[in-house]
């Protein structure tokens, strides 16, 4: 059960903290990940879903049709094995340049063939790219949520990317903090407040931290938008599909059908 923890980076923890715990955590997750996810992670080739209801992009076209992106220069946060990134090197082919980064290099290693792809192992908090640089940023469930400061974070997306560039991400909606990770019956039940802060798992022999999420209401990650400057032109809550019968950590048919569990912001910079 998460039990989030208030003010957590006003409790002697810093954005080397939160880096240091994802760098970790999915160093050493990253076999596991991808065995259980085989489908959504496209392990057999390259796949883009948006969220764990399996909204693909080559139907949604969130970033933007293929005749507009091509020969357009786009970044990917948190990338993973960045299947996403490899799908669109596939759909757009040569002329369209995409780079690709994540903090684990365990990660990385799982992004088999990339041709098309330049993959970069960097924190999401520093990105190593000069401003106005991206026509397309995106992020399909990373680097967001585990940072310390994502508001500091939409401000380097904001400074990579050139004025009228798109950014589009996907996170974890924001109500799914009020319930426990539970996908069955249990996970049905409110039993945290809302405004509650971060996630934290410690080391209990240190105070190390393992494991950083942070948590944003709907309202404040649109300020976040808005304060560096972006202008949200669309804003996605998807509904479970009838057909889909795949649990996902929370995510499943039972709680799907209920409320949502992804939120996805399209917005474009002023």
């Amino acid at each position: 059960m998460h039990t989030p923890e208030t003010n957590v980076t006003g409790d002697g923890f810093c954005a080397s903290d939160f880096s240091a715990a994802a760098r970790s955590w999915w160093d050493s997750d990253a076999d596991d990940y991808h065995a259980r996810h085989p489908t959504y992670l496209g392990v057999d080739g390259a796949e883009f879903y948006w969220c764990p209801e399996m909204l693909h992009e080559s139907t949604a076209r969130l970033l933007g049709r293929p005749a507009e992106l091509r020969g357009a220069s786009i970044l990917e946060l948190g990338c993973g094995s960045a299947p996403c990134s490899r799908w669109l090197a596939q759909d757009l082919g040569d002329s369209t340049f995409i780079t690709a980064f994540d903090i684990s290099a365990a990660m990385l290693r799982h992004a088999g063939d990339h041709r098309g792809v330049d993959l970069v192992q960097a924190d999401a908090m520093a990105l190593p790219y000069r401003g106005d640089s991206f026509d397309v940023v995106f992020s399909a469930f990373g680097a967001i949520p585990f940072v310390s400061d994502s508001a500091a974070l939409m401000r380097e997306v904001a400074r990579v990317l050139r004025p009228g560039g798109r950014f589009v991400f996907s996170v974890t909606h924001p109500m799914r903090w009020i319930f426990t990770d539970d996908p069955g019956p249990t996970g049905l039940t409110a039993v945290n407040s809302y405004f509650s802060g971060d996630y934290v798992e410690r080391d209990e022999r240190n105070g190390r931290i393992t494991y950083a999420e942070q948590h944003r209401t709907m309202g404040e990650r649109l300020g976040e938008l808005t304060d560096a400057g972006f202008r949200l032109e669309r804003l996605l809550e998807p509904e479970w599909p009838a057909d889909l019968d795949v649990s996902w950590g929370q995510w499943s048919p039972l709680r799907g059908g209920i409320f949502p569990g992804s939120a996805i912001f399209c917005s474009t910079l002023d």
